[in-house]
């Protein structure tokens, strides 16, 4: 299902424990790190996808998690041409996610990596909130850049809340990233 820019909706699940450190999974057989995320199914609305996508990747029900906060508006990244398969070229441009931010009320205990047949991470940690960027693929790094921003204030006050230098954003980077070119 895509949006008539060739855009999939998507969540995006920030998962922060009591010490605001954030759930990073390693991605199944692969070397790259990420937050959970996947696909919104026809009907779903954002929040259902969350909750879905949550137990799938990393086996938390709705009762281990409490929501803190969610980003205003779709953030969109493009995946390079040569990812995309054959079949969806000239049609498919990317992703647009909705981020939600989760405080675990859960036990550490409670996360399982094997809930689906297909599991997306084989390993996982807590990891610092201003996650290393560089240690996420390219073409989503400015979109956790502005949901890590957006959500940041819901998590911190004053101190807590200085930015890496990595994470300062300009407003036209914001704009790109919730509407995209050529609409």
């Amino acid at each position: 299902m895509l949006d008539r820019d060739g855009y999939r909706p998507n969540v995006g699940i920030i998962l922060a424990n009591a010490r605001n450190e954030v759930f990073w999974g390693k991605r199944i057989r692969e070397h790259s790190w990420q937050f959970p995320q996947g696909g919104i199914k026809h009907g779903e609305s954002p929040e259902q996808a969350m909750y879905r996508e949550l137990f799938e990747e990393v086996g938390l029900r709705p009762e281990h998690v409490k929501i803190l906060g969610r980003t205003r508006s779709w953030l969109r990244y493009d995946v390079p041409r040569h990812w995309v398969k054959r079949e969806w070229r000239g049609t498919y441009r990317g992703q647009k996610q909705i981020w939600f931010l989760l405080r675990l009320v859960g036990r550490d205990s409670d996360v399982s990596l094997r809930t689906n047949e297909k599991p997306e991470f084989d390993a996982w940690r807590w990891s610092e909130y201003w996650v290393p960027l560089d240690s996420v693929i390219e073409f989503k790094r400015q979109v956790y850049r502005l949901a890590l921003n957006e959500l940041a204030g819901v998590l911190f006050r004053g101190a807590n809340a200085r930015r890496p230098e990595a994470y300062l954003v300009a407003p036209e980077a914001v704009a790109e990233a919730v509407e995209p070119k050529g609409s």
